[in-house]
Protein backbone atom coordinates (compact mmCIF):
# COMPACT_ATOMS: atom_id res chain seq x y z
CA UNK A 1 0.00 0.00 0.00
CA UNK A 2 2.93 2.20 0.93
CA UNK A 3 4.67 1.53 -2.15
CA UNK A 4 1.33 2.37 -4.04
CA UNK A 5 1.18 5.96 -2.52
CA UNK A 6 4.12 6.61 -3.33
CA UNK A 7 3.84 5.67 -7.08
CA UNK A 8 1.20 7.85 -6.93
CA UNK A 9 2.61 11.08 -5.87
CA UNK A 10 5.36 10.27 -8.44
CA UNK A 11 2.95 10.48 -10.93
CA UNK A 12 3.72 14.01 -12.69
CA UNK A 13 -0.16 14.65 -12.93
CA UNK A 14 -0.64 15.02 -9.39
CA UNK A 15 2.20 17.68 -9.19
CA UNK A 16 0.54 21.44 -8.18
CA UNK A 17 1.98 23.88 -10.45
CA UNK A 18 1.17 27.64 -10.23
CA UNK A 19 0.33 29.52 -13.39
CA UNK A 20 4.21 31.40 -12.47
CA UNK A 21 5.63 28.00 -12.47
CA UNK A 22 3.85 26.77 -15.97
CA UNK A 23 5.04 30.26 -17.46
CA UNK A 24 8.47 29.14 -16.87
CA UNK A 25 7.82 25.16 -18.08
CA UNK A 26 5.67 26.31 -20.67
CA UNK A 27 9.26 28.12 -22.01
CA UNK A 28 11.52 25.33 -21.35
CA UNK A 29 8.71 22.95 -23.23
CA UNK A 30 8.37 25.00 -26.52
CA UNK A 31 12.27 25.51 -26.26
CA UNK A 32 12.87 21.99 -25.60
CA UNK A 33 15.31 23.46 -22.97
CA UNK A 34 17.97 20.99 -21.79
CA UNK A 35 20.13 23.34 -19.87
CA UNK A 36 19.55 26.89 -19.09
CA UNK A 37 20.97 29.96 -17.24
CA UNK A 38 18.84 32.03 -14.73
CA UNK A 39 20.06 35.06 -16.01
CA UNK A 40 19.01 33.79 -19.99
CA UNK A 41 15.75 33.34 -18.50
CA UNK A 42 15.54 36.11 -16.71
CA UNK A 43 15.52 38.14 -19.83
CA UNK A 44 13.93 36.03 -22.00
CA UNK A 45 10.82 35.87 -19.83
CA UNK A 46 10.56 39.45 -18.51
CA UNK A 47 10.91 38.04 -14.81
CA UNK A 48 11.93 39.51 -11.55
CA UNK A 49 15.13 38.23 -10.07
CA UNK A 50 13.59 37.10 -6.69
CA UNK A 51 10.44 36.21 -8.22
CA UNK A 52 12.03 33.67 -10.87
CA UNK A 53 14.55 32.64 -7.92
CA UNK A 54 11.87 31.47 -5.93
CA UNK A 55 9.89 29.49 -9.06
CA UNK A 56 13.28 27.76 -9.99
CA UNK A 57 13.85 26.52 -6.74
CA UNK A 58 10.41 25.10 -6.24
CA UNK A 59 10.55 23.26 -9.66
CA UNK A 60 14.14 21.90 -8.05
CA UNK A 61 12.34 20.93 -4.63
CA UNK A 62 10.06 19.31 -7.49
CA UNK A 63 13.11 17.00 -9.04
CA UNK A 64 11.07 18.77 -12.16
CA UNK A 65 15.13 20.90 -12.56
CA UNK A 66 17.95 20.01 -11.37
CA UNK A 67 21.43 22.66 -10.93
CA UNK A 68 24.57 22.24 -11.75
CA UNK A 69 27.76 24.04 -12.42
CA UNK A 70 26.38 25.70 -15.89
CA UNK A 71 23.06 26.30 -14.92
CA UNK A 72 19.71 24.41 -14.57
CA UNK A 73 19.00 21.03 -16.18
CA UNK A 74 15.58 19.87 -16.93
CA UNK A 75 15.11 16.12 -14.97
CA UNK A 76 13.79 12.93 -16.97
CA UNK A 77 10.67 13.59 -14.58
CA UNK A 78 10.73 17.57 -16.19
CA UNK A 79 10.68 16.61 -19.38
CA UNK A 80 7.67 14.13 -18.48
CA UNK A 81 5.95 17.11 -16.92
CA UNK A 82 6.17 19.45 -19.99
CA UNK A 83 5.60 16.60 -22.22
CA UNK A 84 2.04 16.13 -20.51
CA UNK A 85 1.02 20.11 -20.42
CA UNK A 86 -0.13 22.25 -23.52
CA UNK A 87 2.85 24.20 -24.76
CA UNK A 88 1.62 26.35 -27.07
CA UNK A 89 4.44 28.50 -29.34
CA UNK A 90 4.75 32.32 -28.43
CA UNK A 91 6.45 33.87 -31.10
CA UNK A 92 6.89 32.11 -34.77
CA UNK A 93 10.71 31.15 -35.25
CA UNK A 94 11.87 32.79 -38.90
CA UNK A 95 14.80 31.19 -40.97
CA UNK A 96 17.51 33.67 -41.04
CA UNK A 97 20.61 32.67 -42.86
CA UNK A 98 21.83 28.97 -43.53
CA UNK A 99 25.80 27.78 -43.86
CA UNK A 100 27.95 25.10 -44.56
CA UNK A 101 30.12 24.04 -41.62
CA UNK A 102 33.62 23.33 -41.76
CA UNK A 103 34.69 19.41 -41.83
CA UNK A 104 35.68 18.67 -38.11
CA UNK A 105 36.52 14.80 -36.42
CA UNK A 106 34.43 15.69 -33.23
CA UNK A 107 31.39 18.36 -34.22
CA UNK A 108 30.35 17.48 -30.70
CA UNK A 109 33.15 19.15 -28.88
CA UNK A 110 33.59 21.84 -31.30
CA UNK A 111 30.06 23.08 -30.34
CA UNK A 112 30.55 22.31 -26.67
CA UNK A 113 33.26 24.83 -26.60
CA UNK A 114 30.17 27.44 -27.61
CA UNK A 115 28.38 26.79 -24.27
CA UNK A 116 27.94 29.50 -22.11
CA UNK A 117 29.72 32.04 -24.15
CA UNK A 118 28.77 35.68 -25.10
CA UNK A 119 28.85 37.17 -28.63
CA UNK A 120 28.44 40.55 -28.97
CA UNK A 121 24.83 42.07 -27.81
CA UNK A 122 24.35 38.36 -27.44
CA UNK A 123 24.01 36.49 -24.03
CA UNK A 124 23.96 32.86 -23.73
CA UNK A 125 20.71 30.95 -22.72
CA UNK A 126 20.62 27.41 -23.41
CA UNK A 127 20.42 24.55 -25.81
CA UNK A 128 18.38 21.77 -26.85
CA UNK A 129 18.67 18.71 -29.13
CA UNK A 130 16.79 16.67 -31.15
CA UNK A 131 16.86 13.92 -33.77
CA UNK A 132 18.69 16.99 -35.98
CA UNK A 133 21.35 18.14 -33.56
CA UNK A 134 22.14 20.36 -31.44
CA UNK A 135 20.34 23.62 -31.28
CA UNK A 136 22.54 26.60 -28.97
CA UNK A 137 20.35 29.62 -27.53
CA UNK A 138 21.32 33.41 -27.11
CA UNK A 139 18.78 36.43 -26.34
CA UNK A 140 19.81 39.41 -26.58
CA UNK A 141 20.21 42.02 -23.25
CA UNK A 142 16.71 43.05 -23.36
CA UNK A 143 15.39 40.47 -24.28
CA UNK A 144 13.48 40.78 -27.31
CA UNK A 145 15.11 38.82 -29.66
CA UNK A 146 16.40 35.00 -29.25
CA UNK A 147 18.86 33.43 -31.92
CA UNK A 148 19.10 29.92 -32.02
CA UNK A 149 22.37 28.16 -33.87
CA UNK A 150 20.72 25.04 -35.02
CA UNK A 151 24.02 22.62 -35.92
CA UNK A 152 23.08 19.76 -38.09
CA UNK A 153 25.04 17.48 -40.24
CA UNK A 154 27.86 19.75 -41.25
CA UNK A 155 25.00 22.82 -41.14
CA UNK A 156 24.48 25.56 -39.43
CA UNK A 157 21.14 27.28 -39.67
CA UNK A 158 20.52 30.53 -37.60
CA UNK A 159 16.63 30.89 -36.60
CA UNK A 160 15.37 34.26 -34.75
CA UNK A 161 12.43 34.41 -32.55
CA UNK A 162 11.31 38.22 -32.29
CA UNK A 163 8.81 39.58 -30.12
CA UNK A 164 6.32 42.01 -31.23
CA UNK A 165 7.27 45.83 -32.04
CA UNK A 166 10.55 44.15 -32.26
CA UNK A 167 12.26 45.40 -35.92
CA UNK A 168 13.42 42.38 -37.84
CA UNK A 169 16.44 44.05 -39.11
CA UNK A 170 17.79 43.73 -35.84
CA UNK A 171 17.71 39.82 -35.41
CA UNK A 172 19.35 39.86 -39.03
CA UNK A 173 22.17 41.86 -37.86
CA UNK A 174 22.58 39.28 -34.57
CA UNK A 175 22.12 36.15 -36.04
CA UNK A 176 24.90 37.34 -38.80
CA UNK A 177 27.23 38.59 -35.93
CA UNK A 178 26.80 35.29 -34.56
CA UNK A 179 27.90 33.83 -37.94
CA UNK A 180 31.27 35.43 -37.74
CA UNK A 181 31.91 35.14 -34.27
CA UNK A 182 31.26 31.14 -34.39
CA UNK A 183 33.55 30.89 -37.44
CA UNK A 184 36.32 32.70 -34.86
CA UNK A 185 35.64 29.58 -31.97
CA UNK A 186 34.95 27.01 -34.87
CA UNK A 187 38.08 24.95 -35.50
CA UNK A 188 38.66 24.91 -38.92
CA UNK A 189 41.52 24.69 -41.61
CA UNK A 190 43.20 27.90 -42.96
CA UNK A 191 42.25 27.51 -46.19
CA UNK A 192 38.29 26.97 -45.46
CA UNK A 193 35.96 29.69 -45.02
CA UNK A 194 32.57 29.38 -43.84
CA UNK A 195 30.26 30.36 -46.87
CA UNK A 196 26.19 31.47 -46.29
CA UNK A 197 23.29 32.51 -47.13
CA UNK A 198 20.93 34.97 -45.79
CA UNK A 199 17.88 36.10 -46.69
CA UNK A 200 18.01 37.19 -50.35
CA UNK A 201 22.01 36.35 -51.16
CA UNK A 202 25.43 34.25 -50.69
CA UNK A 203 27.87 36.19 -48.32
CA UNK A 204 31.03 34.78 -47.29
CA UNK A 205 33.04 36.06 -43.87
CA UNK A 206 36.43 36.98 -44.81
CA UNK A 207 39.54 34.78 -43.49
Amino acid sequence: MNQMRGAQRENPHDLEISPRDMEVLRFIGEEALLGFTFEGLKRRLGAHSETLSRILDRLEEQRILEKTGQGYQVTERGREVTSLRQLAASEPRLTLLRTLLPHVDNPRDAISSLRGRWFGPLRWLGYSEDEKGTIMKWITEDGSIQVDAIFSRGELTIEGRIKEGKDLTDAIKASHQLVGYISKVYPSSPNERVAYYAIGAPFQLPN
